[in-house]
């Protein structure tokens, strides 16, 4: 059973509670380790990401919170950085690696906010192709460790997102398996993939990403995972990790984890060391 997740968020930006609030459901729901990891400062969308006044005060709550609930439970506390984000990455645990945007000729483009905004972005940058809006997006998806500092790799093919509503990528074009098996291969030996959750728990997806296909392929590159659920509610936590735990068996990895910055390793199938 995992009893970790290291993709959280919190009512800082676009969570649905506060973090001790977060940090008490863990407690009540068995975890073990909680890693917080939320959005850093980006001027391309700070909306939906901390402000650099609210970064502090995440930093200081977090470290108030290890204090407080020391011995009940391990609180760890991240960030997640897009390709965009202007955070310094030494200044946290650990570094979740995302991207969330296309700036195009000055304009952001978001990735996930919605089938509609996806499907403006493909037609107005790219004139309809997606696969031509794989290979921008995966170009820096294969440069986001570098770029972040990152040790986890976040929501690795975040434009399938809506593809159970008919908007997304055709898993079979030879330009879009291109373009996703170079980004891994760019990332291969610089940080843990994750498989990821959160879109379940929101309702997009029926499963977790990536895909078993890329899952076997970055097993074969000799990376790593590690199960998240990317949180936005105290209530999905541990969402669906059991079919994520399924889903990293089938594709033939045997232990989950990653080595956070104060060279802890973060074993999700067994105990730290």
């Amino acid at each position: 059973m995992i009893t970790s997740n290291f993709h959280t968020h919190t009512n800082y930006v676009d969570g649905k509670h506060t973090a001790e609030e977060v940090v008490q459901s863990a407690i009540s729901l068995g975890m073990t380790t909680l890693g917080f990891s939320e959005h850093g400062y980006s001027s391309h969308d700070p909306e939906c990401s901390l402000s650099k006044e609210k970064t502090l005060a995440y930093r200081e709550e977090i470290r108030k919170l290890k204090k407080t609930y020391n011995g009940q439970i391990d609180l760890l506390c991240g960030i997640e950085m897009d390709y965009t984000s202007e955070d310094d990455p030494t200044a946290y645990d650990y570094v979740i690696g995302s991207v969330h945007y296309l700036v195009v000729d000055g304009v952001t483009y978001p990735l996930d906010y919605s089938a509609e905004k996806t499907l403006c972005c493909v037609n107005t940058v790219f004139h309809g192709d997606f696969d031509a809006y794989a290979e921008a997006y995966f170009q820096l998806v294969g440069q986001v460790a570098e770029k972040t500092q990152a040790d986890i790799i976040g929501h690795f093919d975040l434009i399938t997102k809506f593809s159970e509503q008919g908007v997304g990528p055709n898993f079979n074009s030879p330009r879009y398996i291109a373009a996703w098996q170079k980004a891994m291969q760019n990332l291969a030996g610089k940080a843990v993939l994750e498989i990821n959750t959160g879109a379940m728990s929101r309702g997009y997806r029926t499963a977790p990403y990536p895909t078993l296909e890329q899952l076997r392929y970055w097993k074969k590159l000799g990376g790593q995972v590690v199960i998240n659920s990317d949180s936005h509610h105290k209530d999905t936590l541990m969402f669906a990790f059991e079919q994520g735990l399924a889903l990293a068996r089938e594709a033939g990895f045997t232990c989950l984890g990653f080595t956070d910055r104060l060279g802890v390793y973060h074993n999700q199938l067994g105990e730290e060391s």
